[in-house]
């Protein structure tokens, strides 16, 4: 296994500080609910991190050596124990500041996933209906980048 390089802030252009020498990645998983509406899979992040208390997706710091998509399928498995293999990546949405950036990759979810191992910095994770994400306290960047991935999520079809 190679070294975890990422881990650290960095000051960037836009003004803000962020998680990540080589940027971050996280991952938007998606499935198609008992209901017939699209939900989404988010994490409910413990107090104790930065922007702690707020609801977002698995994420974090990606390393020198990792694609962004080896990177966010890592932190899915680090801070939710989701199987990497239970997912299939279909798309990718970059926020770039230019010197730093931060990228989702849209997944939609095999019928066989769990997420039975949080780590400390999940106080809480379920599946959200689409319509109901607006209603919670969410993350400052996920929020800011809410209606585009929805865009995304509303173009991405689930295979069969």
């Amino acid at each position: 296994m190679a070294a975890r390089d990422g881990d650290g802030w960095i000051e960037c252009r836009c003004g803000g500080k962020h998680w990540g020498k080589y940027g971050a990645a996280g991952i938007l998983i998606f499935r198609d609910g008992e209901n017939a509406e699209r939900e989404i899979f988010l994490q409910h992040r413990a107090p104790w991190v930065h922007n702690g208390d707020t609801w977002g997706i698995p994420g974090g710091a990606r390393d020198s050596h990792e694609s962004v998509t080896e990177a966010a399928l890592r932190e899915a498995h680090e801070e939710t124990g989701i199987n990497p293999a239970h997912l299939t990546p279909h798309s990718l949405f970059t926020d770039d500041h230019g010197d730093w950036r931060y990228d989702t990759v849209i997944a939609s979810a095999h019928s066989e996933i769990s997420a039975d191992s949080p780590n400390d910095e999940s106080q809480e994770m379920r599946w959200v209906a689409l319509s109901e994400v607006p209603m919670l306290d969410l993350h400052p960047s996920f929020s800011k980048t809410w209606f585009d991935l929805r865009q995304l999520l509303d173009d991405v079809i689930t295979p069969i």
